[in-house]
């Protein structure tokens, strides 16, 4: 039986996938790495989830995201590297190549991050690809955009209950397109990863085979709520302007949350399907959208 160590495994990810994976016949075991540890023996791969999120208040010591992201990465692939362990996942994020895309985001497109999340996790990632790795080990670097589910209290939950609530939404004057990850899509694309032993190193970008715009998400909340969409087409410069007055305030709207609700996002998740040989992904984006949007009404 394949064996695995998750790092981060008490994260929102980390607990989907694990049981996910114990449910498809493979052993999984966590590491915490938040206290002194010991790198496992005996293990066939390692799942390293664990990191710092990126925080859209700006409060976050940047050098914490260093220590977390990228240092810690580095102290567990040189582990992994005099091993026995075969296959290292890597966490990263679509974050680490571009904070903005203009187009269709794929993995060639040349890195250049503006957050100190964004530089943390290409670092680490750097590092990663400049090693030398020994015959029969590989290396994947997972680029999953906004990941979503079932239990998952992100930005989706603060769209939902402002619909929810029959409150406006204010922003639908800026078009956008938006890539999504649902957790179900992740926990299918890793698996697949694991069984195949055809799939190359390398840098991968996880998402959904659609886009969604923020208007179509406004939308599909307010029919599972059973409520009318209501959206209103404020002029988008008034917008911006209210969002720097909540930069020098630290109101709840600033302007790197409008950018996170109004930019596109659009990511290729082509690489993987070729590299699995899949024509598509089992959970359509509008289906892992409205099976999050349910699990906030409970």
């Amino acid at each position: 039986m394949m064996k695995i160590i998750l790092t981060g495994a008490t994260g929102f990810v980390g607990q989907n996938l694990s049981t996910f994976l114990q449910n498809n016949d493979l052993e999984v075991k966590s590491l915490s790495l938040r206290e002194e540890w010991v790198y496992p023996q005996n293990l066939n791969v390692i799942i390293h989830l664990a990191g710092k999120a990126h925080d859209t208040s700006n409060f976050s010591d940047d050098e914490s995201y260093f220590k977390i992201n990228r240092d810690l990465t580095i102290q567990l692939f040189d582990q992994f590297l005099t091993s026995e362990t075969k296959d290292f996942f890597y966490f990263s994020s679509v974050k680490a190549a571009a904070d903005t895309v203009d187009g269709i985001l794929d993995e060639n497109f040349e890195a250049n991050p503006q957050t100190p999340y964004g530089k943390s996790k290409l670092e680490a990632e750097n590092y990663l690809l400049h090693q030398k790795l020994p015959s029969g080990k590989r290396l994947f670097i997972i680029r999953p955009c906004m990941i979503h589910g079932p239990g998952n209290k992100g930005n989706l939950n603060l769209l939902y209950k402002v619909v929810e609530k029959g409150i406006p939404w204010p922003l639908a004057s800026f078009e956008n397109k938006r890539s999504f990850l649902s957790i179900d899509n992740l926990n299918f694309l890793i698996l697949k990863m694991l069984q195949n032993e055809e799939v190359s190193s390398g840098i991968y970008n996880l998402a959904d085979d659609q886009d969604v715009s923020t208007n179509e998400l406004v939308k599909i909340i307010a029919h599972i709520s059973g409520k009318k969409a209501k959206l209103w087409n404020i002029n988008t410069s008034l917008i911006i302007a209210i969002a720097k007055f909540g930069d020098l305030l630290k109101l709840p709207l600033n302007s790197e949350r409008l950018k996170k609700l109004t930019e596109s996002y659009v990511v290729s998740n082509a690489k993987i399907k070729s590299a699995l040989e899949l024509d598509k992904l089992p959970v359509s984006a509008k289906e892992g959208l409205g099976k999050t949007i349910k699990s906030f009404q409970n």
